[in-house]
């Protein structure tokens, strides 16, 4: 053959095997843009935020424990090889962690795991300013059906005496008999922040602070005992939320959150109750909405059926407790009143999923505006945020020394 002949073939097949290779590449289309990883006593999140949604497979192998994750239609890029410094010593699940371009359009990644674990791994749509999210939840080897369930089940500090336990509604007595059982709930958490400052200062972070503060002033009280939704920065479904109040037999459930708002300006304390027939505003309405959203931004996998009926039973007819829920709103209102400006002088009302318990007196507690650049500076004041707990801690005594009644236990 002659030189200009295969000169030429040469140069063909070259082009050719150029091509397959920009189609290869071509493939792996979505950037991994951020890799973020939530470690908690209950179980570690790990979130892997993509421009595109991603395709993957996962596999264990054991001896030593790992899981495997392939990441499709990925190219290995800062980001990923970063998660290896991410993992935390303290991180109950995760002993090591690296990523590695496994083929032209795949990226591996492997979890050097410190004990068996149950894996649930999915993929959620963007939502609010999140893209693509990829979710590797890691759960204790055992934990059945769901691994949420297990939240119920909470650490060896959360489960109260037999006696505390309430498995159903019962009728009610007068206080002074046994100990009043509080949940606390500060809002949002782990991939979740909540309203957002101006200077930075996340709503999850602040709510937490003051629910320990809470908790602490509770505890201190003879006659009663508070629990908390969660101690940590970790994400928990709403529904979870009320499911763990039911199973602790809590008589009071308080939600503790900083509210935002388009205008800058707006300020002041607001309470809040759940409302059978419609929002008592269009703020409340519009404020529900977003605390609603906090399920789809925290990341949930949603299979169709609601796996946490069972324990929530919800029953939006009994009005009696809601009633209960305006009484103590108002008594809370009144001692935030003494010590911020009130949003609203009334407890408002809408259809907070997070106060849906049908047989707990349950608010909603917007403390102040974390939207509003002065707001803000006081909810970051430690000083602010014990006086805080204190408002909130005078309005449950109140509820209770105007003669409301507890559930009786069997």
């Amino acid at each position: 053959m002659p030189d200009f002949f295969r000169r030429k073939l040469l140069g063909a097949v070259a082009a050719t095997f150029l091509l397959s290779i920009s189609r290869v590449g071509f493939a792996a289309s979505s950037q991994i843009v951020a890799l973020r990883i939530w470690p908690s006593s209950t179980y570690t999140r790990i979130t892997l935020e993509a421009s595109e949604s991603i395709q993957f497979k996962q596999f264990t192998i054991a001896n030593p424990d790992r899981l495997v994750i392939d990441l499709q239609g990925v190219r290995l890029n800062s980001v990923l090889k970063d998660i290896g410094r991410q993992i935390a010593d303290a991180d109950p699940y995760i002993k090591t962690a690296r990523a590695g371009q496994f083929d032209a359009t795949t990226v591996r990644l492997v979890l050097e795991l410190k004990a068996e674990v149950k894996p649930n791994v999915f993929a959620l749509a963007p939502v609010a300013e999140y893209k693509h999210r990829l979710v590797v939840d890691l759960y204790p080897a055992g934990v059945q059906q769901d691994g949420l369930l297990a939240l119920l089940q909470g650490s060896s500090k959360d489960k109260p005496e037999p006696a505390d336990v309430q498995e159903q509604a019962k009728p009610k007595k007068k206080n002074g008999s046994r100990t009043i059982v509080v949940m606390l709930d500060p809002g949002h958490g782990g991939e979740d922040p909540g309203a957002v400052g101006l200077n930075g200062t996340r709503e999850k972070d602040i709510v937490l602070r003051i629910g320990k503060q809470l908790k602490r002033l509770i505890d201190a009280e003879g006659n009663m005992k508070a629990y908390m939704t969660r101690e940590e920065d970790v994400f928990i479904p709403l529904a979870v939320r009320v499911a763990k109040a039911r199973k602790l037999g809590a008589d009071l459930f308080v939600s503790i959150h900083a509210d935002a708002a388009p205008n800058r300006s707006a300020k002041g304390s607001s309470v809040y109750a759940l409302s059978e027939k419609g929002a008592t505003s269009v703020f409340a309405k519009a404020l529900a909405q977003s605390e609603n959203n906090s399920d789809l931004i925290g990341g949930v996998k949603v299979d169709g059926k609601d796996r946490y009926l069972a324990h929530t039973l919800f029953d939006l007819t009994q009005t009696a407790t809601i009633n209960d829920s305006l009484k103590l709103g108002k008594t809370v209102l009144g001692h935030l009143g003494n010590l911020n400006k009130l949003h609203k002088n009334s407890v408002e009302q809408a259809g907070f999923a997070v106060l849906k318990a049908p047989d707990i007196p349950s608010i909603l507690v917007e403390t102040a505006f974390i939207s509003n650049p002065e707001e803000e500076q006081r909810l970051l004041s430690s000083d602010f945020q014990q006086q805080m707990a204190e408002a909130i801690f005078k309005g449950l005594q109140g509820y209770f020394a105007k003669g409301a009644a507890l559930a009786v236990r069997t």
